[in-house]
């Protein structure tokens, strides 16, 4: 293969499929997408699914409320069921100091246009039967929040891209990025080489190899993270929020008959494993105990690990490198990428046109961490 494109997007994943959409449907000739997998294959075919506003963050907000809407109509444009749920996120407060942040939250949330309100415990459990109030203090939720499967957003981004022009490579690992100067002349791949003089990077937990290969330092590392599906609950509430108890991370949401289970594991240290393992059940059975203990009877019937993709201050990296030029970034959500992948990939292709996003996103460039100006996020899960 030895071909001209316009842009190149590397990463076959949420961030990289939107891009590449939104690029294509804007009239950008000879997008390529490329992908050394299959697509979805690498973080976002592991993700819990989660789409919410519910940030402490105005920019994670509004990525987050733009792409809602957009999973809205994701069956008319660009059309592909996404088995969106919008049956709200329900996060649960047990501390002082937890319900001051959430509230403070709220406010900002609802000056944003979300619909978030905090609710008593006893709201907090008719939504979500299977918790306990002991020792809970207060709930913060949105109706409009929910969940949707990550690899058909991916999929129905892809095939819009292909239906709008742009050529998706599969199985097409990006080896090396040529430079002249400060000027990208081609990207270099197992199948050939592609000249061009954009690149994108949206490669997850695997872009900070791609940034060195042009010199620029995106400071992401992975994360391990761990999700069990256990077996069918009976009478489980048709409308039962994604529920997150906020001191433990534990959350959990309905998966088909069942249920979808995670948290975070304070003992998992950086690094590209996937395997799983059951070091993290005594905790994760700990935390159920104290707030959701219906759920210590349910048998695990599968479950898979996936990679965060974490920056240091657990928030994104997104805009275009200083040098080499047209070096463009989308990656380091810490958790939170799948959710705002749509309305990224709609920065991502006004940052490629030089126009101006819906939304300010220069305090999210890989420059604050030479500055100290850190932006951390406070809701993550």
């Amino acid at each position: 293969m030895n071909r001209t494109a316009q842009v190149v997007v590397i990463g076959g994943g949420v961030m990289g499929a939107s891009a590449a959409y939104h690029l294509a449907r804007a009239g950008v000739p000879d997008v390529v997408l490329v992908e050394r997998d299959e697509l979805a294959s690498g973080s976002t075919s592991r993700a819990a699914g989660g789409v919410r506003a519910q940030f402490s963050d105005a920019l994670n907000v509004q990525l987050g409320a733009r792409s809602l809407e957009a999973f809205a109509r994701f069956g008319e444009e660009p059309g592909h069921d996404i088995g969106l749920h919008r049956v709200g996120y329900l996060f649960l407060l047990s501390t002082p100091e937890e319900v001051a942040a959430f509230e403070a939250g709220v406010e900002l949330q609802n000056g944003l246009g979300v619909p978030s309100r905090m609710l008593d415990p006893a709201e907090a459990q008719r939504l979500s039967p299977l918790i306990t109030t002991d020792g809970l203090l207060a709930a913060a939720y949105s109706p409009d929040d929910g969940h949707c499967t990550p690899e058909a957003v991916v999929h129905g981004y892809a095939a819009g891209a292909r239906r709008h022009g742009a050529t998706v490579l599969r199985h097409c690992e990006v080896t090396g990025i040529e430079l002249r100067g400060d000027e990208i002349t081609a990207v270099l791949t197992s199948r050939g080489r592609i000249t061009t003089d954009t690149v994108v990077c949206a490669a997850g937990a695997w872009s900070r190899a791609v940034g060195a290969m042009v010199g620029v330092d995106l400071p992401v590392e992975p994360l391990r993270r761990q999700i069990a599906v256990t077996e069918p609950v009976p009478g489980l509430p048709p409308r039962l929020p994604m529920t997150i108890d906020f001191t433990s991370s534990l959350y959990f949401h309905s998966e088909g008959p069942g249920l979808l289970v995670g948290m975070s594991d304070p003992d998992e240290t950086t690094g590209f494993s996937t395997s799983t393992h059951d070091g993290w059940i005594p905790r994760l059975g700990e935390a159920m105990e104290r707030r959701a203990p219906a759920l210590l009877d349910l048998r695990r019937t599968g479950g898979w690990a996936g990679l965060y993709e974490i920056t240091p201050d657990h928030n994104a990296l997104i805009g275009e490198a200083a040098a080499p030029s047209r070096f463009l970034y989308a990656t380091g959500f810490s958790g939170h990428g799948f959710l705002q992948g749509p309305a990224v990939g709609e920065v991502v292709r006004d940052l490629v046109l030089g126009r101006t996003p819906f939304v300010d996103i220069s305090p999210l460039g890989v420059g604050r961490f030479a500055t100290d100006s850190l932006r951390p996020e406070v809701n993550l899960v």
